[in-house]
């Protein structure tokens, strides 16, 4: 994946309060988690009292803001540090800034470099794995996607066969036993559950899930949990987290089976990304290509 880009922002306002001559960041990531945002400078007296303002989208509460202050850095521009010690929830945050208690001007994305988040394989001594990803939106502006989850089930090669898929994986933060296994739940059906054993070693995993149960189940997707210890331990969601790209449905796309089942006909199967980066697989009828949207 690239892990050195430099995004060209859009001219017009989008999903924030951009406006013509709007401050631009370039992103720094490091391995523990935590960015550095280079701003230039917002052309506004009072610089020594500029933040640097994250926002939860549809924030409802004080938890889904984070101020971070921005200082003078050799270059001339302003600098911010998120640290990966502070804690910022799951969901996708917009970037401001802000000069001596002004209005909150949105960041436009400069350079975001990358590199320390491919291949990325944190310890996960603290008991949970956080991900904070730069990158643009449609309209142009610079957002911060983030993860915090704990414990983490990374997914990484997926294998396709004619009739079923091997996903291999790692656990973070907690522990593998011999009684682990995944289980494939039905998104619109919570109560039905196809299980197959985890082979492991160590903190890794390989899963083979066949395709045929989920088929005969009708169309619709279904979302693969982890269960590291078996009944009596917690249950992790499979997820691609440790790289550099932000949003992967589109970007990592696999091939689909086809099935002939004995109530719905032939389907196609297949595993994908939602948009949260969780694996799931789904399965939708031959001419299904208007189902693909409800599969988020």
């Amino acid at each position: 994946m690239t892990a050195l880009a430099t995004s060209q922002a859009a001219s017009h306002a989008g999903d924030g309060d951009d406006a013509p001559g709007a401050p631009r960041a370039d992103c720094i990531a490091d391995s523990a988690g935590g960015l550095t945002f280079d701003v230039t400078d917002p052309g506004e007296p009072g610089t020594d009292a500029a933040h640097l303002l994250l926002r939860r989208r549809d924030a409802d509460s004080a938890e889904d803001y984070v101020r971070l202050p921005l200082s003078p850095s050799a270059d001339g521009r302003l600098r911010a540090a998120l640290p990966s010690s502070v804690e910022l929830a799951e969901g996708r945050w917009n970037a401001y800034a802000q000069v001596a208690g002004g209005e909150l001007r949105r960041l436009m994305p400069g350079v975001n470099d990358l590199r320390s988040l491919v291949d990325r394989a944190p310890s996960g001594s603290r008991g949970h794995v956080a991900v904070r990803i730069p990158y643009a939106t449609k309209q142009g502006n610079l957002s911060v996607r983030s993860w915090l989850r704990a414990p983490h089930a990374e997914a990484g090669e997926v294998e396709i066969s004619a009739d079923r898929m091997a996903v291999r994986g790692r656990v973070y933060g907690t522990e593998l036993s011999a009684d682990a296994y995944v289980e494939a739940v039905r998104r619109d059906e919570p109560g039905r559950v196809h299980q197959a054993e985890a082979v492991t070693e160590g903190p890794e995993f390989t899963v083979t899930l066949p395709y045929g149960p989920l088929a005969e189940g009708g169309t619709g997707p279904w979302d693969l949990w982890l269960l590291p210890a078996g009944d009596g331990g917690p249950r992790v969601r499979l997820a691609r987290l440790l790289d550099d790209v932000a949003d992967k449905k589109a970007i990592f796309t696999y091939p689909v089976v086809v099935l002939d089942t004995a109530e719905h006909g032939k389907v196609e199967a297949g595993p994908y990304y939602t948009n949260d980066n969780d694996l799931a697989v789904r399965v939708r009828a031959m001419d299904g290509a208007a189902e693909e949207a409800a599969d988020s």
